[in-house]
């Protein structure tokens, strides 16, 4: 049985741009979240390249240059990274195609390439309906039709079940064509079949299954090539095998292959007498493979009717995408008029999320008032909302009354690659939110935007984060635990990330950091006994507390995207450390479940300004649903506002057309005590005779009158060998100017932090009457760095 989430079909009904007319026999690439479209027919073979952006909801024209292809239909389409690769295809009736097009997309650059022929044998013949399928950095080719006939008006088909190899240079261009040796039994010659390669996670082979097809009569058997061994085999599968089909499409998500749609023989035929005389239909039916166990899933029958309009009607020729877990189906034909002698094709989009979604990461603190926080999470790909909870009953540990304690707290990435405001809701997912004001523009999200070119932001891109944090009279201790995230390369970037060392003032300008003291050289966190080391004029004694955290988390990124130009900047606040998977906090014991979880509401978008919250029932924290999920009614609960000086533990859960998903790791956070200040911003690196120059301006709310600046440099020590992730610093400098020398001697024991890309890591923090106040942590990236990808 079909899981109930599983049918809830979404049409997208508003959007913006040039929409393609309908077709049918185009194809569809995804790169991150655009949906791009070539080809097709209907009143002619469509030549333009199409783009759809499922996040903004954005058609648009991208300016095409290069060796522009002629428009076809039917054709082998796949995307290696930003490389859109196009083969063969219909480019006129009767006339079929065997040429190559590489497309870079980040360029929008066309370029024909052709391919050295097979050691032994002919290259591919001109041909449509096949299907091409990349993995690693090989497509492989296999079946179609060719057109036997010189004539294209005199049309003589053969079917194909012919197999090639096209081994890809990296980046750019082709090796060429192979023939490969197969083993066992080859599948029948067929055309408009689909074949998609799936390898098991952490074991086995990737392994080719072809599904389907026509060949007189369209095909429901399922085939397997072990690309490792290139044994051909017809696994045997249980559950319900769907209908003979052709011009279907299949897309793999997990471990399931989803077959939707196609052309299917007409209701009441006997295939095994006439198999090559069956009227054929469309169909809307909707079906899976579970790749691992070969059992097929039903999730709708070929005779369910859709009375409703609930979901896509019956079609062929569409094209299909999978964006995370979401998949995507445009256009295709739902049925032939004789008497106008015209295919009729559907115009609309639709898409289905396929499970819940993740988890998103732990909430991250971009700013924190007396009353208030600005948090931020990653984003989850494809989803409607997200729903934040905090809790109150917070049990905090007292940190030393000593002002060199330094207090830390993880902390997580912010991308604000998009515009717009988040607000909480009280009954419906909302279209705007408040996005958080950072001064420096690399900073600003911007709008998807329609460029015909656009390249990799290049070297010292100084970036810097809103982080801060707070902390009451007797400190509470935290933990940096920031995580990784892998992100496009730039080239000798300086990116701004956060880790909380006091957590005392707020800055809406720089990362969280730790408080350090005015008569120490070290970061401190707790105490770790470690063996006397001279380092560069510092001393690392015994029973020094050094700092603990995991620097698993990135920088700056700015990054290009295809028709798209984003600024996508790493902030990096942190949460307190008394979350489940801090294993030495002993607080970290006390379960979730025995504390009573609030909403704060349910945003549209990865970012929240948080005041009040709402007052749950106990034990009704469910008790109304948003689309598919389920969420309070707002309208029927007292709200309560945050207060100072108090922690808030939060945790949030991605929302998409299957329900609510799972909640994130917890964070914790307190809201500020006024009177220290902020953190300094605008951090600059460069380099000089003496070593490099590191320089930073004033905290953007002091807070009363800046004392002196210390900064730090993470450097190599035993403990750091022993566990990469926790990094010592040394104070390198402290004074009243906002600069500093860094000497080539301190650089020489600098660490290079590998949990992302290779960087040397600084903290700047600044003291006033009060103390110290969060630090700005940079990282500087080091070693030959390749441009931003979308890989």
């Amino acid at each position: 049985m079909a899981a109930p989430s599983l049918l809830n079909w979404r049409r997208v009904s508003s959007f913006t741009g040039p929409v393609p007319r309908a077709r049918h026999g185009h194809r569809a690439v995804a790169i991150r979240e655009l949906m791009i479209i070539f080809g097709g027919g209907n009143e002619g073979i469509a030549d333009e390249l199409h783009v759809y952006n499922t996040v903004t909801n954005q058609w648009f024209l991208p300016a095409v240059r290069g060796d522009i292809p002629p428009g076809c239909a039917a054709h082998g389409f796949v995307c290696d990274g930003t490389r859109i690769l196009v083969f063969g295809g219909m480019v006129e009736y009767g006339r079929y195609s065997n040429e190559l097009y590489e497309l870079q997309a980040s360029r929008w650059l066309w370029k024909k390439v052709k391919p050295h022929p097979p050691s032994s044998g002919l290259p591919p013949c001109p041909r449509l309906g096949h299907s091409f399928s990349l993995y690693g950095n090989k497509c492989y080719l296999f079946g179609g039709l060719a057109n036997e006939s010189e004539d294209s008006n005199n049309n003589v088909p053969r079917y194909l079940n012919d197999f090639y190899e096209l081994e890809l240079q990296h980046g750019s261009g082709v090796v060429g064509w192979s023939i490969p040796v197969t083993k066992g039994i080859v599948p029948s010659p067929r055309e408009s079949h689909t074949a998609v390669i799936y390898c098991k996670k952490d074991s086995g082979s990737p392994k080719m299954y072809v599904f389907g097809g026509m060949c007189g009569a369209r095909l429901d058997d399922l085939w397997q090539l072990d690309l490792e061994t290139m044994s051909w085999s017809k696994p045997e599968t249980k559950g319900t095998v769907p209908l003979p089909r052709s011009l279907h499409t299949a897309s793999v998500i997990g471990n399931k292959m989803y077959i939707f749609g196609g052309w299917v023989p007409h209701k009441g035929e006997n295939i095994e007498t006439s198999p090559h005389d069956c009227e054929w239909r469309c169909t809307s039916s909707f079906s899976y493979l579970n790749l691992d166990t070969a059992e097929w899933t039903t999730l709708v029958s070929d005779s369910q009717e859709d009375k409703k309009n609930s979901r896509p009607r019956p079609r062929a020729g569409h094209c299909a995408v999978a964006i995370g877990t979401r998949l995507y189906f445009w256009s295709g034909r739902d049925g032939y008029k004789k008497a106008l002698n015209s295919q009729v094709c559907c115009k609309d989009l639709w898409y289905l999320d396929t499970e819940k979604p993740p988890a998103p990461s732990q909430v991250q603190l971009i700013k924190a008032t007396t009353n208030s926080f600005h948090v931020k999470w990653d984003e989850v790909p494809t989803v409607e909302g997200y729903l934040l909870q905090l809790n109150t009953d917070l049990p905090y540990q007292a940190a030393p009354s000593d002002s060199s304690a330094a207090l830390n707290m993880p902390g997580g990435r912010v991308d604000p690659h998009r515009q717009g405001s988040n607000s909480i809701l009280p009954n419906s997912i909302s279209d705007t939110v408040n996005s958080t004001k950072v001064e420096h523009s690399a900073m600003r999200g911007t709008a998807m935007k329609n460029k015909q070119d656009f390249k990799a932001t290049d070297s010292n891109a100084i970036l810097y984060s809103s982080l801060a944090s707070n902390a009451s009279n007797h400190n509470s201790c935290m933990v940096d635990m920031l995580r990784k995230n892998e992100g496009p390369h730039t080239s000798a970037n300086v990116g701004v990330l956060s880790s909380c060392l006091d957590l005392r003032t707020v800055t809406p300008e720089t990362s969280v950091s730790s408080t350090v003291s005015s008569a120490q050289t070290m970061v401190t966190q707790q105490t770790i006994k470690t063996e006397s080391s001279s380092t560069n004029g510092a001393v690392v004694k015994d029973e020094t507390s050094l700092t603990t955290f995991s620097t698993k988390s990135e920088v700056d990124e700015t990054c290009a995207l295809p028709a798209t130009k984003i600024s996508r900047v790493e902030m990096h606040a942190v949460p307190m450390p008394f979350a489940k998977e801090s294993p030495s906090n002993p607080v970290a014991t006390v379960k979730a479940g025995e504390r009573q979880w609030c909403d704060v509401g349910i945003f549209k978008n990865n970012t929240a300004l948080v005041n009040q919250f709402y007052l749950l029932p106990k034990g009704k924290q469910n008790i109304s649903k948003v689309g598919n999920a389920d969420v309070p009614d707002y309208s029927l609960l007292k709200k309560q506002d945050l207060v100072p000086g108090t922690g808030y533990r939060f945790r949030v859960a991605a929302i998409n057309g299957c329900g609510i998903g799972p909640f994130s790791k917890i964070s914790e956070f307190k809201t500020c005590i006024p009177g220290f200040p902020g953190a300094p911003s605008a951090v600059r690196i460069s380099k000089n005779v003496e070593g490099i120059h590191l320089s930073w301006e004033p905290p953007t709310s002091p807070s009363g009158n800046i004392l002196e600046y210390s900064a730090y440099l993470a450097i190599r020590t035993a403990q750091i060998q022993d566990n990469p992730s926790q990094l010592v610093f040394m104070r390198i400098y402290c004074g009243l100017k906002t600069s500093c020398i860094v000497t080539a001697g301190q650089l020489a024991n600098a660490h290079i932090d590998y949990t992302s890309r290779p960087a040397i890591v600084f903290r700047i923090s600044a003291k006033n009457e009060k103390g110290y106040g969060p630090a700005t942590q940079v990282r500087w990236l080091q070693g030959n760095n390749k441009k931003a990808s979308l890989n």
